[in-house]
């Protein structure tokens, strides 16, 4: 029932006798009595795809018709449609047809003939139950809609326990049909993917990506086998899935396809997407993240927009095949600008990656010469240094390059060593980060405090007050609260709601307004929805 203001429910009517389908049509003034007269038939096999087109409120069919009948009909509807009523008009009064009607879900069952004033009496039976079906869908949409932000907290949290093994495959499905993601298939792949601005001197989360992030939404829904992810200033990650492998791999272009085109709508927008292997089992929908991560890290060694599937890394091919021999050794290929680059926007589960494929990036004979390997740990060491006093940390958070004599001789331990002091830098990025937000959350607060009653108050307009971006003011907020914004108003609401339930008299219709919701029927549908109770039943201590 896709309507706005007035509820005028439309009727269609399938009816093989002519005169009775004129006399129907014509001798009632439909308008008048509130209803809309949208279409018709003279039998069921001309009416269904009229149905399907039209996709009226109620249905009024004879029984007896050629080529399908009404309750044939009426079955085909109850099984596409189920939110329509129907109402079987017959001049057979026999209980079977009764009974099946019951069975099919037929509204009313009404014997011929009837004249118009009956019809309607018992048209707005019907109507009466539609609008409250109809008031209540409208309760649950703006519900929803108000909810969103913590749908999107669900799935983030669904998305972490999707790749970190932590549930059982039986689990998994559970909790993916209790968040309506459709998850069985025979084959996954998973593709990381981030749009960034390049212009530095514009916020984090300019109106562009915003932009960019509603596009992506859009486009989601023309590709139904695609499930996505946000994964906040990580971007998002794309689970794609099918049952047979080239349906997958032209879904994948297909779908990336559309996303480059969206993006490249846009100027100072840079893109990267790590696209990982393919896996037959949900189980292994983990390997797929992993192999996609380690592609997706080469966003901080790649200049280019670029789409990289974990396959070109197995083969080489990211690699300048002519970095093999030591008269071919470069130092300028180690680009100390790329290591800042990870300190400042890397995450610290990214850093292994990110090390591997950097060292990687340098070649074979870099990384196999002592001499070099010792100036690229050296030469890291002090980019990390620079970075934790950039922060007013202190030097000596950084390990000292002589913490084992085997830093600087062996390959691996000089990895891991870099490793573990990216870690140190980006967890003191992450704790003054957090300490800024904390104030930041700490206004938001007082703000909803001061403004709760507004029913403008959103997190668009609390986003505005502080001059963050609603994405990223969702994100702080979650980890500084434990929970999501609307759902933190939403609690304030109902709990200064239920003081002036229990300490004043006032009306729950007053009381709706003066917790910000001007509609109270919206307020008593919310209350009970939350309280598990309504507003009355509370206030009587039920």
């Amino acid at each position: 029932m896709e309507k706005t203001g007035a509820f005028i429910p439309k009727v269609f009517l399938a009816e093989d006798e002519y005169v009775v389908r004129e006399g129907i049509k014509n001798n009632i003034d439909w308008k008048a009595k509130g209803y809309e007269f949208c279409g018709e038939a003279s039998d069921g096999e001309q009416a269904y795809p009229l149905i399907q087109k039209l996709k009226p409120d109620i249905v009024i069919t004879d029984i007896k018709m050629p080529f399908m009948d009404g309750l044939e009909l009426s079955r085909l509807i109850k099984r596409e449609f189920p939110s329509i009523e129907i109402v079987l008009l017959t001049g057979y009064g026999e209980f079977e047809y009764a009974k099946e009607a019951i069975n099919i879900g037929v509204s009313d069952y009404l014997l011929k003939p009837i004249n118009g004033d009956d019809l309607i009496k018992e048209l707005d039976k019907v109507r009466d139950n539609l609008e409250e079906k109809y008031k209540e869908e409208k309760l649950k949409e703006l519900y929803m809609k108000e909810m969103e932000e913590k749908n999107l907290n669900d799935r983030k949290e669904f998305f972490e326990l999707l790749v970190g093994r932590n549930l059982q495959t039986g689990e998994l499905l559970e909790k993916a049909m209790e968040l309506e993601i459709d998850l069985p298939a025979s084959l996954y792949c998973m593709v990381l993917f981030v749009a960034f601005t390049t212009d530095h001197s514009r916020k984090e989360h300019s109106n562009r990506i915003i932009e960019i992030d509603e596009r992506l939404s859009d486009l989601n829904r023309d590709f139904p086998e695609v499930i996505c992810f946000d994964r906040n200033i990580e971007g998002k990650a794309f689970l794609f899935k099918s049952d047979q492998r080239e349906d997958l791999d032209r879904l994948i272009k297909g779908y990336m396809d559309s996303v480059v085109k969206i993006v490249s709508d846009y100027k100072n927008i840079r893109y990267f997407a790590g696209i990982g292997e393919v896996v037959e089992r949900l189980s292994d929908v983990p390997l797929s993240f992993e192999s996609a991560s380690r592609a997706f890290a080469h966003r901080y060694l790649i200049d280019e927009n670029r789409i990289l599937s974990c396959n070109d890394l197995e083969s080489g091919s990211v690699y300048d095949a002519n970095r093999l021999g030591l008269e071919e050794i470069d130092v300028k290929r180690f680009d100390r600008e790329k290591i800042r680059e990870f300190l400042r926007t890397g995450e610290a589960d990214e850093t292994e990656f990110f090390v591997e494929e950097f060292f990687k990036e340098l070649g074979r004979s870099i990384v196999e010469s002592t001499v070099f390997r010792q100036y690229i740990i050296m030469d890291s060491y002090f980019c990390m240094v620079d970075f934790v006093i950039s922060l007013n940390g202190e030097k000596k958070l950084i390990e000292s390059v002589d913490v084992s004599p085997g830093v600087l001789q062996n390959v691996n331990e000089g990895m891991d060593y870099i490793i573990r002091n990216i870690k140190r830098s980006i967890g003191l990025r992450e704790e003054i980060s957090r300490n800024k937000h904390l104030d930041v959350v700490k206004e938001i607060i007082s703000f909803i405090d001061r403004e709760y009653a507004n029913e403008e108050l959103s997190l668009n307009t609390v986003a505005d007050h502080v001059n963050f971006s609603p994405n990223y003011l969702s994100m702080i907020f979650s980890q500084q609260t434990g929970q999501p914004f609307i759902k933190y108003l939403t609690d304030y609401r109902m709990n200064k709601a239920k003081e002036l339930l229990k300490c004043t008299s006032k009306k729950s219709s007053e009381i709706s307004l003066l917790v910000g919701y001007k509609d109270a029927h919206y307020f008593s549908y919310l209350f009970k929805k939350t309280q598990g109770i309504t507003p009355t039943q509370y206030r009587e201590g039920r």
